[in-house]
């Protein structure tokens, strides 16, 4: 079956899930994207935390050069309807459109539908229990490495 063939670029099912957690933009603040990437560590994931002030051409880079499975962007600036867009786009530029997109931090409820829309498979605001994330990555990361 194709289940084990492994082609370059295709992640195998079996090793950790691996997770970016980006901060976009000129959002300095940076407490709660760390302790999801701590939490999602201890619940056996891999994370790599790119830091603070990344442009999505940089978000893109490192996604596709550690064979993320999903992407989290923390946005507390505003600007998740200019930024996430265009970490979207670039993602499916550079053959990576499969990864998981999950955003959070402070997005207004109204603007939820149309990240979704863009193909955000989920949105987190403050608040969300970060056992819901982690259950969320574990049901839905092994779906897309199946490509359902």
């Amino acid at each position: 079956s194709d289940a084990h063939r492994s082609a370059p670029g295709e992640r195998p099912l079996d090793r950790p899930i691996r997770v970016v957690i980006a901060k976009p933009g000129l959002d300095g603040h940076d407490r709660g994207a760390k302790i999801i990437a701590r939490s999602l560590r201890d619940a056996g994931m891999e994370v790599i935390y790119t830091g603070l002030h990344q442009t999505p051409e940089q978000i893109v880079a490192t996604v596709v050069q550690e064979d993320a499975d999903a992407v989290g962007l923390s946005i507390l600036s505003g600007a998740h309807m200019t930024l996430v867009p265009r970490v979207i786009e670039q993602l499916r530029e550079e053959g990576a459109g499969d990864v998981l997109m999950m955003v959070g931090g402070t997005i207004p409820r109204d603007d939820i539908p149309a990240l979704k829309e863009l193909g955000v498979a989920a949105v987190f605001t403050p608040g969300a229990p970060i056992d819901e994330m982690i259950e969320f990555i574990r049901a839905e990361v092994p779906r897309a490495r199946a490509g359902a």
